[in-house]
């Protein structure tokens, strides 16, 4: 879930569009209305937000400090044009990242994922995490399931993976497919990762004797 702040309806409508066509759901808040819903989402929904982006609205340089005392997820800076003076002030404000507009959703999804890699490796080490009875490697080995090594087709096991490093929270078929195939490759269907996840879920029924995969229209995939 995106979440964009904008005073002007007409920009948070089409950023909400556009993240539509990407298979990527969001929500356009104006500045008082975001306010109000950010103060009083439940914490378990703010973690479902992947990145609030700023538009163009009156005190947005507060609005860094007010997100993060809830939420931990990017903050990116839309600017309208180039003023190098307003972009050192939100980076001191505490955003993550400025951008200029126009910019395409997919750059934006793009450096999102990127950020989050990062926090993922320094958080985690990166080199193996162990979920209940799963234990993943990111060297390339056979992940145990079980307490067995389970041999999995590439993509199958980058899809575990990406579920075990995501865990606690939805990923959306969009982000498992940019995970796999890469966020600019349009030879491929996105539906062909509903048939990955299928076979994955199969295999770890079949070692455990439960599905540790949960999926729900609209938020995606989880792993438990």
């Amino acid at each position: 879930m995106y979440i964009v702040i904008d005073d002007r309806a007409m920009v948070t409508e089409g950023y909400k569009a556009l993240f539509s066509g990407e298979g990527v759901p969001s929500i356009g808040f104006t500045p008082s209305g975001f306010q109000e819903w950010v103060e009083d989402t439940p914490a378990d929904h703010l973690n479902n937000v992947k990145a609030f982006l700023l538009g163009e609205c009156q005190d947005r340089a507060s609005f860094p400090t007010m997100i993060r005392r809830r939420s931990q997820a990017p903050v990116i800076a839309m600017n309208e044009a180039t003023n190098l003076e307003k972009t050192l002030e939100l980076f001191a404000a505490g955003v993550d990242d400025v951008v200029r507009k126009p910019i395409h959703v997919r750059e934006i999804l793009a450096r999102v994922n990127a950020m989050q890699r990062r926090t993922e490796k320094h958080r985690a080490n990166d080199d193996e995490i162990s979920l209940g009875d799963i234990k993943v490697y990111f060297d390339g080995g056979d992940p145990e399931v079980g307490g067995e090594a389970m041999s999995l087709p590439r993509r199958e096991r980058r899809i575990l993976e990406f579920l075990v490093r995501s865990r606690g929270r939805w990923v959306t078929k969009t982000q498992v497919f940019n995970e796999v195939y890469g966020l600019f490759d349009a030879e491929v269907d996105e539906a062909v990762v509903e048939s990955h996840v299928s076979k994955l879920r199969k295999k770890l029924r079949e070692r455990l004797g439960y599905d540790p995969v949960q999926s729900k229209r609209y938020l995606g995939y989880t792993i438990a």
